[in-house]
């Protein structure tokens, strides 16, 4: 069966998981159609997101004449449907502040969407996000396209449920998808009770083949941990600067690795030499796959002190990598890290953070390896990317058929 993905801007680095899905559906005999509404420009470090860059074919690229040409083809096959999609397209206006330049966009754009998928023979549409794919994919399937689905990760959906339609949304989908129970939970807030069976939890995956063993911990001393992702609030990298400021004059040999990027980069740079511990933490940039997995090698565990999640993929890579984990009690988080896994502790508490890298330096290296050996285990139950594939497969068939 051939179907379609849709994604606003794609691939992007913190995207991996996207990619493993499709390759997963794609090993289990799928045909599958990449579209995205922009292209990432920037460089991509990792080869196989530059490979997903290649196959991916980009809406405005296209060109207006062409969107507008696709579009005004599509009302034209499907006048009544073309009525529906303006009406949804006012909608989504409505709720989103009341200038409706942006979902007028999105009729061009869907109209090209619909039009692909039919002549690619595309049975199914899924998008990854709350945001502005599944806006497009419910106008296209107005317009004539197919059946679409949506997967939701948070928390940016959970901030502006209302502004984003979400409700909406889920209304005109087969079905919706969260990456968690939380994340499921937070669907049913804002879906109608008749909707809740479309509801779905498919969990992001990861290759166990990637990680065939627990990697072997590094020295004991001095205490090593590794924290990754985007430099951006919501990921709480300033708490961590915080928090190793405390231990700086009991703890000064403890080593923290931010990998990443982003805009908080120069407030993160300014922290770490206004609180002097410049000789505790190196900032790496972004690495590609080989990049992090020789620093989660490197690193005693992973430390996410994040305010806001749905549930973080580099976790679990963690886990199945063999290593505790240090995070927040919010959203999904605690549904993976357990305490025989790590350490959770509230969001924005740097003193408990302080706590938790304390508790963690006082285990033996035989301590530590038995924690990562129970991440593991938890790791590779709960997330192998095959068996979340098929089982996003399962809903998609069954509402194709």
């Amino acid at each position: 069966m051939k179907f379609a993905y849709l994604m606003n801007t794609y691939p992007q680095p913190s995207q991996s998981f996207i990619r493993r899905e499709i390759h997963a559906l794609e090993r289990q005999g799928f045909d599958v159609l990449r579209l995205a509404t922009r292209r990432f420009d920037d460089p991509l470090v990792d080869p196989a997101n530059e490979d997903e860059r290649q196959r991916t074919e980009y809406i405005l690229r296209q060109g207006m004449g062409k969107l507008v040409m696709t579009f005004l083809r599509r009302c034209g096959a499907n006048p009544s449907g073309a009525w529906t999609a303006f009406k949804l397209a006012m909608t989504l206006a409505r709720n989103g502040g009341g200038n409706p330049a942006r979902p007028l966009a999105y009729l061009l754009e869907a109209g090209y969407v619909a039009q692909r998928c039919i002549d690619g023979g595309a049975r199914h549409l899924h998008c990854h996000f709350g945001t502005n794919a599944p806006a497009i994919a419910m106008l296209a399937h107005a317009l004539g396209g197919p059946v679409f689905s949506f997967t939701v990760h948070g928390p940016e959906e959970f901030d502006r449920p209302e502004a984003l339609s979400l409700g909406l949304k889920i209304n005109r989908a087969a079905f919706a998808v969260g990456v968690s129970e939380f994340g499921r939970s937070q669907l049913y807030r804002w879906a109608g009770f008749s909707d809740w069976p479309k509801l779905k939890v498919v969990h992001c995956g990861i290759e166990p083949t990637r990680f065939p063993a627990t990697k072997p911990f590094p020295a004991r001393s001095p205490l090593r941990v590794v924290s990754i992702g985007r430099f951006a609030e919501q990921k709480g990298q300033m708490i961590l600067i915080h928090a190793f400021a405390r231990l700086r004059d009991t703890h000064p040999d403890m080593h923290l690795t931010l990998v990443g990027d982003g805009p908080m980069r120069a407030d993160i740079e300014r922290a770490i030499g206004q609180a002097g511990i410049g000789p505790m933490i190196t900032l790496t940039g972004w690495l590609d796959e080989t990049g992090v997995n020789d620093e989660l090698a490197n690193s005693h565990a992973l430390i996410m002190p994040s305010f806001a999640e749905g549930l973080p993929v580099v976790t679990m890579e963690a886990m199945a990598s063999g290593r505790p984990v240090i995070s927040t009690y919010i959203a999904g988080i605690p549904e993976l890290v357990t305490s025989e896994c790590g350490w959770l502790v509230p969001a924005g508490d740097a003193d408990a953070l302080a706590d938790a890298l304390i508790a963690l330096n006082d285990l033996s290296v035989d301590e530590m390896r038995a924690m990562g050996e129970r991440c593991r285990t938890r790791a590779m139950a709960r997330h192998n990317v095959d068996i979340e594939a098929a089982k996003l497969a399962d809903h998609i068939r069954a509402v194709v058929d």
